[in-house]
């Protein structure tokens, strides 16, 4: 009798690279990757999108787990989601960084 080899994750794989397959969607991981928490009007001056399509972009990387979201007043704020599965996301943002 053979082993059943588990089918590898292919779906998920390809859904997590094309939400990331998307420019403003990058720009927003990288800045909040360097500055860990930023707030909506702050992405939109970084990634120099209007607020509507910049809470879109994080809408969908909130639903795929990828950020967060806290609460502090009248703003909201979002940062990256630390796991440890998250090597292909860091690997990505880190080719992104400015060369030394």
């Amino acid at each position: 009798m053979e082993a059943t080899v588990p089918a590898p994750p292919v779906e998920s794989l390809a859904k997590s690279l094309k939400l990331l397959a998307d420019e403003t969607r990058l720009r927003i991981l990288y800045h909040l990757r360097i500055e860990s928490e930023l707030n909506v009007r702050m992405l939109c001056d970084r990634v120099d999108q209007s607020q509507p399509a910049v809470s879109h972009h994080l809408a969908l990387l909130k639903e795929h787990g990828l950020i967060t979201c806290r609460r502090s007043g009248k703003h909201n704020f979002y940062s990256i989601v630390p796991r440890d599965d998250h090597d292909l996301l860091e690997t990505i943002l880190r080719s992104l960084a400015p060369a030394p």
